[in-house]
């Protein structure tokens, strides 16, 4: 399962994608401990907040905008940039 470059999905998404459809705090956790061997920045938290706090939300921002990912805000562009899992193709 992939998001691709300049696409966000939120943690609800990903867990439901992956079987589990209200283990979004758990994909949240398997982000951070991770050790950036994931693309975390792409995930967001519902309606294209930015979760993080501090260093760590401004460097995701960063990050997004430099895969062309347009922010209304605070938020992601949802419209725009939001990942649709195809779960059949799993």
């Amino acid at each position: 399962m992939q998001i691709p470059r300049g696409k966000v999905a939120t943690y609800g998404q990903v867990a439901a994608a992956s079987g589990y459809p209200l283990y979004h705090r758990h994909v949240a956790q398997l982000l951070q401990r991770s050790s950036g061997r994931l693309p975390w920045q792409r995930v967001v938290g519902a309606g294209g907040a930015i979760k993080l706090k501090y260093e760590a939300g401004m460097e995701q921002r960063m990050r997004l905008e430099m895969e062309g990912v347009k922010f209304r805000g605070k938020r992601v562009d949802m419209a725009e940039h939001q990942h649709r899992f195809r779960t059949w193709e799993l």
